[in-house]
């Protein structure tokens, strides 16, 4: 596997820096998580387990091995100078004055391993008066444009799903593979730094280029697109349905399907941004269209005049679809006392050449503790003493 014989030291919390390290144990890294004794909290958000594990925290830490640690003590920054020595990155989502309590800052950090790469996830960045602020996912879409552009009816609208910590840990897991590149150059290592802010902004960029030089404030647009349309949610007879209609040969086809293939050759739906600016217009000729369908036949009439559109699924109906059955994106785990198998989808990408590593669940609670300890010289008395003192 690509990342076989890569240690990973995973201080992260929540999404953006745990799942930077899913995405490295998917490919071979040996990642080992350190959380205090009892479990961090963010094991424990929304239980799926008797032990109180919860369906993020098992999707964040598949794959991982755990370590209870105290860092914070004298014993335990003991052992993570000995972690550090043994390993490639550490990845720690907090702000910098809390790396400089625990001894994780970089420049402690590469005086222990010259090779060492640190990768941090913060709220805001480094620099600047929000630098030693805290904020989560949410906060990033507010600060972006997203939320605001999102909303509908004077009432701004975020995102259910937690798509700038997602997208933060991409991007820090590819920070990763550039320091390793580099490494293999110039023998040292380096930070990688991430924010929420920068991530948020960077998905949102097309929105804030368009009013810099067009300077149009684009309101609230709900399920609508300014830059494309029929771009919507549409109800059918016994469903909904999401249709993006972006460039003037699918805006043809549409406009055939429908029915209204003059619509094509109007000047006001000559272009995208044409038409997303009559986006209502065509929304409700769509949404007549719909309305005489079921889900199953406006989707398949869809499909074979090729204008995209999918249906709009619960997330109760999202892993039974026949499509995503068939691209094996899911994988079945077990985890001691959950409420059943958990469906974990795994890094949706695939190597021509190179496999992942096996599908393995995320660990209980200092499940692999002694066994870690042991591979940086502690015995059995010693790894007993340091449980009797709760620094494990």
């Amino acid at each position: 596997m690509p990342l076989t014989g890569i240690r990973v030291l995973d201080f992260g919390r929540y999404i953006a820096g745990p799942y930077c390290g899913a995405l490295l144990a998917d490919y071979g890294a040996d990642v080992i998580r350190i959380e205090a004794p009892g479990g961090n909290e963010d094991r424990f958000s929304v239980p799926i387990a008797e032990d109180g594990s919860g369906a993020m925290f098992l999707q964040m830490n598949r794959g991982k091995r755990c370590l209870t640690l105290k860092p914070g003590s004298d014993e335990g920054r003991a052992i993570v100078r000995k972690l550090v020595a043994t390993a490639d990155v550490v990845i720690a989502n907090m702000p910098d004055d809390a790396l400089v309590k625990l001894g994780l800052d970089y420049p402690t950090l590469s005086a222990l391993n010259p090779r060492i790469i640190l990768v941090t996830a913060s709220a805001f960045g480094t620099e600047g008066p929000l630098a030693q602020h805290v904020g989560f996912d949410a906060v990033g879409q507010a600060m972006s444009g997203a939320v605001h552009i999102g909303g509908k009816h004077g009432e701004p609208a975020r995102a259910q799903v937690n798509y700038v910590d997602f997208t933060t840990a991409l991007h820090c897991a590819f920070g990763v593979m550039l320091a390793l590149r580099e490494r293999e150059t110039t023998g040292e290592g380096q930070r990688v730094s991430g924010s929420l802010l920068g991530t948020a902004l960077a998905i949102t960029n097309g929105l804030t280029i368009d009013h810099a030089l067009n300077g149009i404030d684009r309101g609230m647009m709900g399920n609508r697109a300014f830059s494309s349309a029929p771009t919507d949610i549409f109800a059918t007879q016994d469903g909904w349905i999401m249709t993006q209609v972006v460039g003037n040969p699918i805006f043809a086809r549409w406009a055939r399907l429908v029915g209204r293939p003059e619509l094509a050759d109007d000047p006001r739906f000559s272009n995208d941004i044409a038409r997303g600016g009559h986006g209502e217009e065509l929304s409700a000729v769509m949404a007549e269209w719909c309305a005489a369908r079921t889900n199953e036949a406006a989707l398949a009439e869809l499909g074979t005049a090729r204008v995209p559109a999918g249906a709009v699924l619960k997330p109760s109906e999202a892993l039974a679809h026949p499509q995503v059955a068939a691209t094996g994106l899911v994988e079945a785990m077990a985890y001691p006392g959950a409420f059943g198998t958990a469906p974990v989808v795994r890094t949706p990408i695939t190597l021509s050449a190179s496999a992942k590593a096996d599908p393995a669940a995320a660990p209980q609670v200092g499940e692999h503790s002694d066994a870690i300890l042991a591979e940086i010289g502690y015995d059995t008395d010693a790894i007993s003493a340091l449980r009797a003192q709760s620094i494990i």
